[in-house]
């Protein structure tokens, strides 16, 4: 309030905005619209702003001089502009001031309004016909019957038009409007659009309806009106509903935790919450169905392919030592595997053609998009082929796993709306050696990671390696890698010893998604690898016994599904394609 008469002192060197100061001599305020804050000024007898002025007094001798101080009234200019700065405040303050009090007068509106809503009771009406219990994706005509056109009543089974149904599932989407309720359940089947009305409307439960709470509802299943939309075009009009389970909201809603926005760690964390959105589920249901169509696959190809289960512990390398994840086992050291391929290619005598699914683990710190230290790897072992025939193998298990899985319309759906640019491979894929691609490389100037033309030898890292994908925009099967680079197993190409018969299928908008390569055959050519690796191959030799008891010409490979599926649904990072995904410094939840 305004102090008719006083004196109100401030300084911009010596005063303070704080509560340490109040406006004297001795302890002035830092600015003169504090001042005025504290002081308002009035229009006849208000305070009086005094500014400390400063003069050079007389002269004291050499390179000294008095400094004169004296408290003066502040400018009219200074007073004008902190005048229009504090009728700002003041405006600003008395906005805030009535937002409070309207704020708290709905919050006290609508804690009577929810002491009101408790006292409504709801009940299941006995005379109704008996609920058929129906996942939210049933679509059977026999069972659910729609009731189309209009009626008087929200709720009316006098005709017997609509088919009574009982639901239950968890609030995905939620719009109230004056008297009526729309929400969407979903139960990892479908989603289901119900509508509530009438006295459904006013009970607490749903005034406080949150997100994700999970609900049972009973009601007629109806037909959706023309030009509305709904899932399925169809929605359940309630006659009673119960909370099975109430799910937080405010700070701790589901949106607050995993808003669109939010840092990237934060929604890793939150992954089991992350799981609960369409585009997270849609990506799970495709990996579902590409696992499915892999095992199909591989049972109809001639010859066929039988599931093998390989451990997960062991005790050899197959991609190098420094990508190991190493453990006591007993007192012994052991690792977690890379691959499953050497026990895949001891079965071949026995089990014929062979392939597996099962983890694999790296522990390489890549921070890339298509890197994780655990990753589902599907591998198989092929006995008695060609290189071509490899080739051809892989071609034919890409293109028909692709064809079974978009034959389902329900994940053909999925991978349109995730991906509406996805085209479904053409055969035959281009095949391009090694020593092709670095010629492409150079003559486009994609350059290496040192910012050199690429030579032959290099490993083409994987941003070399995509950009020539995507600008070819088809599959490859990168062939015939030189041997230093590739792994110690792979068989050299009898044609030019330089490289190995291996193969890296890649695909656009991800890399490498297959590696894979003939084996080594041969006993001493198998023990002078091991020489020039510097393995030890004694713990080796229950898959060096291969090559000494009847050995054959074969080949495998191994495919990452995580880096298959970001492909197919057009996923930036193959992080988005794992339940939980592990990667560098990465193992919760």
């Amino acid at each position: 309030m305004a102090t008719p008469g006083k004196s109100v002192c401030f300084d911009e060197e010596l005063g303070k905005d704080d509560t340490t100061a109040d406006g004297s001599q001795q302890k002035p305020y830092k600015t003169l619209l504090f001042a005025h804050i504290q002081h308002p000024p009035t229009a006849s007898d208000g305070p009086q702003y005094l500014t400390l002025k400063k003069e050079a007094g007389a002269d004291q001798g050499p390179g000294v001089s008095e400094v004169h101080r004296e408290w003066v009234p502040a400018t009219k200019t200074a007073l004008k502009k902190a005048g229009n700065l504090y009728e700002q405040h003041r405006r600003k303050q008395a906005k805030g001031d009535e937002l409070a009090i309207r704020e708290k007068q709905e919050a006290e509106k609508r804690q009577q309004a929810l002491e009101e809503a408790k006292k409504v009771q709801i009940h299941q009406d006995p005379t109704l016909p008996k609920a058929v219990k129906i996942r939210l994706n049933e679509k059977d005509p026999a069972l659910v019957k729609l009731r189309s056109g209009k009626s008087d009543k929200d709720v009316d089974y006098s005709e017997g038009r609509g088919t009574r149904v009982r639901v239950t599932g968890r609030v995905h989407r939620l719009r109230a409007q004056k008297d009526v309720i729309f929400l969407t359940l979903q139960d990892g089947y479908g989603f289901l659009q119900c509508v509530l009305t009438g006295n459904l409307t006013k009970t607490y439960d749903a005034m406080t309806m949150t997100l994700e709470t999970s609900l049972e509802v009973y009601g007629e299943m109806w037909e959706v009106p023309p030009k509305q939309h709904a899932p399925d075009d169809r929605e359940l009009h309630a006659d009673y509903y119960s909370v099975i389970g109430k799910a937080a909201g405010d700070k701790e809603a589901i949106t607050t935790r995993v808003s669109p926005d939010a840092d990237p760690q934060t929604l890793y964390d939150n992954r089991h919450l992350v799981l609960r959105g369409e585009n997270s589920a849609s990506v799970m249901k495709v990996r579902a169905a590409l696992l499915r169509a892999f095992r199909q696959t591989y049972e109809e190809i001639t010859p066929t392919c039988l599931e093998v289960t390989p451990p997960c512990m062991v005790q050899t390398q197959v991609e190098g030592g420094a990508t190991l994840f190493a453990f006591d086992y007993y007192g012994q050291k052991a690792y977690l595997t890379q691959s499953s391929q050497l026990y895949l290619e001891t079965c071949l005598p026995s089990l014929g053609n062979v392939f597996c699914v099962a983890p694999s683990f790296r522990a390489e710190k890549s921070q890339t998009r298509r890197h994780l230290s655990e990753y589902t790897h599907i591998e198989a072992e092929l006995d008695f082929i060609t290189f071509d025939d490899l080739l051809g193998h892989l071609e034919l298990v890409i293109c028909r796993v692709i064809e079974i899985a978009l034959s389902n319309p329900q994940i053909a759906k999925l991978v349109q709306d995730l991906n509406p640019k996805f085209d479904v491979p053409e055969r035959p894929f281009k095949r391009m050696k090694y020593a092709d691609a670095i010629d492409w490389l150079v003559e486009h100037d994609i350059k290496n990671t040192e910012g050199e033309p690429h030579t032959f030898g290099d490993d083409i890292a994987e941003a070399a390696e995509r950009k020539m994908t995507d600008i070819i925009n088809r599959p490859i099967f990168l062939t015939h890698f030189p041997t230093e680079i590739k792994a110690f197993y792979m068989q050299k190409d009898p044609h030019d010893p330089r490289v190995t018969e291996s193969v890296d299928c890649l695909m656009p908008g991800v890399g490498e998604i297959v590696g894979g390569s003939m084996r080594m055959d041969d006993y001493e050519e198998l023990m002078e690898a091991y020489k020039r690796v510097e393995i030890d191959p004694a713990p080796y030799y229950w898959y060096t016994d291969q090559r000494k008891y009847g050995t054959s010409p074969h080949g495998g490979y191994g495919l990452g599904l995580e880096r298959f599926l970001a492909w197919m649904c057009g996923r930036y990072t193959v992080k988005d394609c794992s339940l939980y995904p592990r990667f560098t410094d990465r193992c919760t939840p």
